[in-house]
């Protein structure tokens, strides 16, 4: 510790976010860094526990506690609190490979099992990993480092997600040649297409694409593996193939009336909005449009929420976000003690968003549709809700708790089931219950031999930096099996 006293010294300060009216005007990012300055004393509240919490990544009450990456946390915030900023990056750049979308998106499991937290406010974590990212950017350290030799190995990527770029870039930096496929017309993923911009603004995304482009990583997009080209023909061509396609079967509901015109999935409307802003700057016609609509989200998650604040941003009458859960307690349960993730009641940047400008949160919690209704040309006009009671343990439907609210538009963020069929089925490779491609416990390997796979497609929906744990894991696997012996 530089300042052994700081956690006592200083309070907590967070990066400073625009004002509501000023953000829901246009897609940007939102927060403005601290000073430099201002975050060093930041890091100084750091208290280099012995037992850092923060790093640890272990399951602790069914739930992650602390980061899965490991990443070294007191170590580069002691660095950033005397100013060492290139040891700093050096030392965050061992354990992340994308420190520049983590201290973006990530919900921070680190600061939830800082041990500051326990009687107080956690350490700014996820700010001064930003701060260090950002830094290393504009002093020219983040710039290309290709390997210098090659080791004759060609490796095939398809996905270029959180866990695809992982796994490519550790077999890059290892020597390997790898091609990374991608379906969409950009490279990134959910990074791209699942994250709003106002979360992640996508030049980001490009700027480390590039990277890893300069050194010497190839990018195939517009090309759908197993349709496009077929998966004997990637076979063929690599050593190894690691499959990081993601889980990208939503949730679907199965309640009369589904079918209706202006229901969407919500990574369809989340995915149309950002190609608009990007192909055309958001011209009216070119994505789904909630613009004078009154919107029902489906579901109370992060993605869900991103609805809510894209919903907000595009001018929407009104916006009713469904969940079907009851309310978390504003403070920890005494069954939910640190160090364990809490579940508490949180209020995210879009329902902040929607609560001034329609005047109240827009959660309506243990609620559900019962039916949609439609007019004389199937479009949806309304919704029948239904509301749900827990106190017995069990879910069960209120009778006569039936009431009607007006939709132009219903987004269903209900999560995700799993990976598309087609994948294993063109790879001829088992899944489990859950869709997801099956491999032994502990291992990336599918039961298809020189076949891997990483990140939501092997473990289920998760965080992006559980998906960077996991590339990582599979790029050392992989590397094992061509090389023998792994130093990654």
């Amino acid at each position: 510790m530089s300042n052994p006293f700081g956690f006592l010294e200083y309070q907590r300060k967070e990066q400073k976010c625009s004002s509501i009216s000023e953000r829901i005007g246009n897609y940007n990012e939102f927060h403005t860094p601290l000073s430099e300055k201002e975050q060093k004393l930041q890091s100084e509240r750091c208290m280099n526990c012995g037992v850092p919490f923060c790093q640890s990544g272990m399951m602790i009450g069914r739930m992650i506690s602390g980061c899965p990456l490991n990443n070294l946390i007191p170590e580069w915030n002691f660095l950033v609190s005397v100013g060492a900023w290139k040891q700093a990056y050096e030392r965050l750049k061992l354990t992340n490979n994308f420190p520049e979308f983590t201290s973006r998106v990530c919900p921070a499991l680190c600061e939830k099992a800082c041990t500051c937290g326990a009687n107080g406010d956690p350490v700014t974590v996820r700010a001064n990993e930003y701060s260090i990212i950002e830094n290393a950017y504009s002093e020219g350290l983040a710039k290309p480092q290709p390997p210098e030799v090659r080791t004759g190995k060609k490796i095939a990527v398809i996905g270029s997600g959180p866990s695809g770029l992982a796994a490519a870039d550790q077999l890059n930096k290892r020597g390997h040649s790898v091609t990374v496929y991608e379906r969409s017309d950009r490279a990134g993923g959910l990074l791209m297409y699942g994250i709003p911009n106002m979360k992640l603004e996508k030049h980001i995304v490009d700027r480390k694409i590039n990277v890893l482009k300069a050194e010497g990583i190839t990018f195939v997009t517009n090309t759908n593996v197993g349709r496009d080209i077929s998966a004997e023909e990637i076979i063929g061509q690599y050593d190894s193939v690691i499959l990081a396609c993601g889980a990208s079967q939503p949730r679907d509901i199965a309640v009369k009336g589904r079918e209706a015109n202006g229901i969407h999935f919500a990574v369809d409307f989340l995915r149309s909005t950002t190609k608009a802003l990007l192909d055309n700057g958001m011209q009216e016609g070119t994505y789904i449009s909630a613009k004078d609509k009154n919107v029902i989200v489906i579901g109370g998650g992060d993605t869900g929420n991103d609805c809510v604040g894209t919903c907000v941003r595009h001018g929407a009458r009104s916006i009713v976000q469904l969940e079907m859960m009851p309310k978390l307690p504003e403070t920890r349960a005494e069954n939910n003690p640190w160090p364990e993730y809490p579940r508490v009641f949180k209020t995210d940047y879009g329902q902040e968003e929607a609560a001034e400008v329609y005047g109240s949160d827009p959660r309506v919690y243990q609620t559900t549709v019962k039916e949609f209704i439609t007019d004389e040309s199937n479009n949806i006009t309304g919704a029948v809700l239904l509301k749900l009671d827990f106190s017995s343990g069990k879910m069960v439907q209120v009778e006569n708790s039936e009431y009607t609210v007006s939709a132009d538009l219903v987004l269903i963020a209900a999560g995700f089931l799993g990976s598309e069929s087609y994948i294993s089925e063109a790879f001829g490779i088992d899944t489990d219950s859950r869709s997801n491609i099956l491999t032994a416990k502990g291992s990336h390997r599918t039961t298809k031999d020189r076949v891997y796979t990483a990140g939501d497609v092997h473990i289920g929906q998760s965080l992006v930096v559980r998906a960077i744990r996991e590339g990582r894991d599979c790029a050392r696997e992989v590397d094992l099996d061509l090389m023998g012996y792994t130093n990654l």
